[in-house]
């Protein structure tokens, strides 16, 4: 048996961060993981995916550098050197991981752990016994009801892995996933249709981006079809067929299915052990207990946005929480949320809708199209920026699309959480020319004091 202050169970971003803390606080700590150190972020998910995004925006500088003056084309994709440059940067991190948890004198245990107990984690022949388990088992692709997985329909897992650019794709989700996918395809040559039952693409955004990525969509030919169900899916010799509620029918090579992600919990069997849980989400109090009190969770497995960073702010947190230093957990509303498709989508706080639910009509909402900045003009990208207020002219929300604006959702991120009022935060200058000018224009313009600005 082996004896630690903490066991956790799951080595991606929540777990490995609840690690490195707690180790930092002098707690003794053991670290259970089947896969790899790193987890989905590292190896199936984040990482690897903005690899190939980016790879997709060298794609499409390429097919535009004549209209900067450079000879160039694009001529294909080789998807050899495609992974060869997606899986060293994934290797190079996650040897970098490793090394950091070992180089701790972290216990890293390989092999499927289960909870046995509510002090107790059970793998193979080895018990491990801890005064506190943390649970940060992470999450799955989400599979439909009546679509089987094979060769030409396949998740995001096996999306990243393909030896081959299809000619053409369906996706079945608009959300975050399905959009980055149908955007680095599309970049790659492939003929994309996107189905979504919701109205719009990135449904959970403010309703302000979405035109503004179908807009973009358009241009770029990939065919949106928002509010429509699938009826059926059939797989033949060449590829696929997505029938739709209205009788529509939609053929391609493959089929992505981009419905989102489920806490990876039914394996762990947690309810006999005491552990609730609810549509699959471990149940925690607001510090992120189980109803065992022994027994916490973190991750994409508690309800709520699943994302890296979230899971790495629920680690730290967990590691204080712990060693008896009281942390605080930030609002959740305060993480920044970005898809990174072309154009990029960034926010942060609230949607312009749940801030006339919680102060009616005394808010404040401002927007400032990029078409009057000097540095997106320069990218050639469209898209607006979007800030809404308070009463008070304290931040409630920032909403921004466009190329690159996820680079500057840390400033909307430290405006939000800290209830920055627009008209103080405005009074800053932003670099000049910056796409951050787009942000501070939109700042003066909810405080009544609109710069560049047409009358």
């Amino acid at each position: 048996m082996t004896s630690t202050d903490i066991a956790i169970l799951g080595g991606g971003p929540a777990g490995y961060a609840t690690a490195l803390r707690a180790n930092q606080l002098g707690l003794t700590v053991t670290l259970v993981e089947q896969d790899l150190v790193g987890g989905t972020c590292l190896h199936r998910g984040c990482v690897p995916t903005k690899a190939l995004l980016h790879a997709a925006e060298i794609a499409d500088g390429a097919r535009q550098a004549h209209q900067f003056g450079v000879t160039a084309a694009f001529s294909g994709i080789d998807v050899n050197q495609l992974h060869t440059f997606k899986n060293t940067i994934v290797r190079r991190l996650h040897q970098g991981l490793d090394g950091l948890l070992t180089g701790r004198g972290i216990t890293v245990i390989s092999g499927r752990g289960e909870l046995a107990g509510p002090h107790t984690i059970q793998v193979g022949d080895n018990a491990v016994h801890a005064e506190s388990i943390v649970l940060a088992t992470g999450s799955l692709p989400r599979i439909l009801p009546g679509v089987e997985l094979g060769e030409k329909v396949i998740t995001s897992d096996q999306a990243l892995h393909l030896s081959f650019i299809p000619k053409s794709v369906i996706v079945l989700g608009g959300g975050v996933i399905g959009v980055e996918f149908a955007s680095l395809w599309a970049s790659f040559g492939a003929k994309v249709t996107v189905i979504e039952t919701l109205p719009r693409l990135l449904a959970g955004e403010d309703p302000f981006v979405s035109p503004h990525l179908e807009r973009a969509f358009r241009r770029r030919r990939v065919t949106t079809k928002t509010g429509t169900e699938v009826a059926s899916v059939e797989t033949h010799a060449d590829g696929v067929k997505v029938t739709t509620g209205n009788g529509d029918s939609f053929e391609a090579d493959l089929l992505l299915v981009a419905a989102g992600r489920v806490p990876n919990t039914t394996p762990n069997r947690l309810e006999r052990h005491g552990v609730a849980v609810e549509d699959g989400f471990v149940v925690t109090d607001e510090r992120l207990r189980t109803t065992v009190p022994s027994i916490f969770a973190a991750g994409d497995i508690v309800r709520g946005p699943q994302l890296a960073h979230r899971g790495f702010q629920h680690g730290f947190f967990l590691a204080e929480e712990i060693a008896g230093r009281s942390p605080e957990l930030p609002d959740a509303l305060g993480i920044p949320r970005i898809t990174y498709s072309q154009p990029e989508v960034a926010s942060v706080g609230l949607t312009e809708a749940a801030a006339r639910e919680l102060h009616g009509d005394t808010i404040s909402v401002a927007t400032h199209d990029l078409a009057g900045n000097a540095r997106s003009q320069i990218l050639k990208t469209a898209g607006a920026v979007k800030v809404i207020t308070a009463p008070n002219g304290s931040v409630l929300g920032v909403h921004m699309v466009g190329d690159r604006v996820g680079e500057l959702i840390g400033e909307g991120q430290i405006l939000y959480n800290f209830s920055i009022a627009a008209n103080a935060a405005a009074q800053f200058i932003h670099a000049h020319p910056t796409q951050g000018e787009a942000l501070g224009e939109a700042l003066l313009a909810v405080s009544g004091a609109p710069f560049h600005a047409h009358a």
